[in-house]
């Protein structure tokens, strides 16, 4: 086996990260360009039936689904992708259960056909479809149930190296997205700011209420990526009269890049736009490596000091735990790194700003399919005029 070198002792614990033997499946298909998949993920209500949050309590309520193990740390992938049940945001994890050797049993969980009585109505079953990277057209949502402003489309791969881990969907962006169709009154007609939006989904979401997005990340093929998954939600910032702009933003840079020669790139109406009238900031799922989120936190205390108005930072983050060889044991370095820089971030008096810090309980309800867990959490950082 060939040697393998990591930038960081704590990774993603679902990221599928691969040795570089040329005779490896997944080096076989990066070396051609990985398959990308179109996931379709439904709303449990539309941007059609209202704009006020109090219409998210008429949202039904799952019932929490009998005691099974999960696996918290995994991406939604083309097999289960909807299919996962709505965990309440209180439930409590689960213990390991061992067998009488002291082994761990490992509890299957059950087909849905072996269920005579299921305690819920069938889910919508969403069935991923590969595509290649060249095509130009996208098959749009069929079906009488899939309305126009109840799909959203993503294009994403299934599998990266840690370098490309933006190409797949999180599911802190779905918790995120959640948070923004919740908190309409803070989205509504506001200038907003994904940093690190991957795929794009949350800026999506984002658009279908706020009158400008910028959705920014790194790397030509990731924006590319998230470029296409704009257009192919582009009904859905229409119809909230909302428009997303992706746009390049590396973290360990100072400035933004102005050239018109590099694809991304910004212009000068555009960082007059984003400094006169940002109001709202939001990331997910990109606190994995200590240096990036050192990065993040940098960009994130310099942009605030250069907007014109008081802003809000929204965070969603997920608790991992990983084995690491340095402990010998299981930790959560990575969360650890970034709850220590929430409270650098809200001990900085610099200038005329002060960063109070505050934890969003995970009481809002949820409206796209997937499996909250508790350790998906949300953090809020408002920026405001130092007293």
């Amino acid at each position: 086996m060939d040697e393998v070198s990591f930038r960081s002792d704590t990774v993603l614990s679902d990221v599928h990260l691969y040795t570089p033997n040329h005779r490896h499946l997944m080096v076989r298909l990066n070396s051609v360009g990985q398959p990308v998949f179109l996931s379709q993920f439904k709303l449990l209500w539309s941007p059609d039936s209202g704009s006020e949050s109090a219409r998210y309590g008429d949202v039904p309520t799952r019932e929490p689904p009998p005691p099974g193990p999960g696996s918290p740390g995994s991406p939604p992938r083309s097999s289960h992708v909807g299919e996962s049940v709505a965990l309440q945001a209180g439930q409590e994890g689960l213990g390991a259960q061992l067998d009488e050797d002291g082994d761990l049993d490992v509890v299957r969980r059950p087909q849905a056909t072996s269920e005579p009585d299921p305690a819920e109505p069938p889910r919508d079953k969403v069935h991923p479809m590969i595509l290649t990277q060249e095509e130009a057209g996208v098959p749009g949502p069929e079906g009488p149930e899939s309305g126009p402003h109840s799909i959203i489309q993503i294009e994403h791969t299934m599998a990266t190296t840690l370098e490309d881990v933006g190409k797949q969907v999180w599911r802190g962006a779905l918790f995120l997205a959640d948070y923004i169709l919740f908190r309409r009154d803070l989205f509504q007609g506001c200038t907003a700011l994904e940093l690190g939006a991957g795929t794009g989904l949350a800026s999506i979401v984002a658009a279908t209420v706020a009158r400008t997005v910028y959705c920014t990340d790194v790397g030509a093929d990731l924006l590319t990526m998230c470029q296409r998954n704009v257009v192919l939600n582009s009904h859905l910032a229409a119809a909230g009269g909302g428009v997303v702009k992706v746009k390049e933003l590396d973290w360990l840079k100072a400035d933004l890049c102005t050239d018109p020669a590099v694809p991304f790139s910004w212009s000068e109406e555009d960082i007059a736009d984003l400094y006169s009238h940002t109001t709202v900031l939001f990331a997910a799922e990109v606190f994995y490596d200590d240096d990036l989120t050192d990065a993040l936190f940098h960009t994130l205390s310099r942009l605030a000091r250069r907007l014109k108005n008081a802003c809000t930072a929204i965070l969603s983050v997920e608790k991992r735990l990983n084995f690491t060889l340095r402990h010998l044991d299981i930790t959560c370095e990575a969360y650890d790194h970034f709850r220590s820089s929430l409270q650098a971030l809200e001990r900085l008096a610099e200038g005329r700003l002060r960063f109070v810090v505050e934890r969003v309980e995970a009481s809002f309800p949820q409206l796209l399919i997937y499996e909250r867990i508790r350790q998906l959490e949300l953090w809020k950082i408002v920026a405001e005029p130092a007293p």
